[in-house]
């Protein structure tokens, strides 16, 4: 199944965009998978691998949580700043 990501802060700097699909099996779609098709096609996140958030829904997901073909899917990779 096809979902649209939503990226915030550096995710979308090293994306050069706010949205990109993603291609996932829809038997095995969880946040966790997501997360790493995301390192997949943005490289550069893989040094923030483990404290990228993903939220479903508006809501903080675990890399449990299964996905669905229509959820509404964000990447907030750790905020830093002051």
């Amino acid at each position: 199944m096809k979902v649209d990501v939503k990226l915030f802060a550096v995710a979308k700097q090293y994306a050069g965009t706010d949205t990109i699909t993603l291609e996932l099996d829809e038997q095995a779609a969880t946040a966790g998978q997501l997360k790493l098709q995301l390192v997949q096609q943005i490289p550069q996140l893989q040094p923030l691998l483990n404290s990228l958030r993903i939220a479903v829904n508006q809501q903080y997901a675990s890399d449990q949580t299964q996905l669905r073909a229509h959820d509404e899917i964000a990447c907030i990779p750790p905020v830093s700043g002051g």
